[in-house]
């Protein structure tokens, strides 16, 4: 399995998920409506000085439906090369998307590594002492 992200303008989001239907592909996603921050196409904040806003759509698929995904956004990113549209996959390294069997209750943990000096790691966050 993959996960694919697209990050891009709200101005192509019509777009993109036009030419996902187009290349049948992307059925079942997760689609987050506002995302913020910067990145190579300048920022974008949702607000008076920067107001511009990024939508995020997330996949999971299997290889054929990425290459698919990849095709689609490619014909978006060609219309529109100044809109900061990105693609982004990580492959699961689960196999078939099962999950490990819970380690036996009888287990052992491994003996943490220290902590180079001047890092305390997560141990001062609140409920986490």
């Amino acid at each position: 399995m993959i996960r694919i992200e697209i990050i891009a303008n709200h101005s192509v989001e019509e777009n993109i998920l036009e030419a996902l239907a187009a290349e049948h592909v992307a059925q079942y996603y997760t689609r987050y409506p506002v995302a913020m921050g910067v990145g190579h196409a300048g920022p974008k904040m949702g607000d008076a000085i920067w107001p511009e806003e990024n939508f995020v759509l997330v996949i999971w698929c299997e290889d054929a439906e990425a290459q698919g995904i990849e095709r689609a956004v490619a014909t978006v990113k060609a219309s529109f090369p100044d809109e900061g549209i990105k693609l982004f996959g990580l492959r699961s390294s689960l196999s078939q998307g099962a999950l490990p069997a819970p380690a036996a209750e009888t287990a052992i943990a491994p003996e943490p590594e220290p902590l180079p000096e001047g890092i305390e790691g997560l141990a001062g966050l609140a409920g986490l002492e």
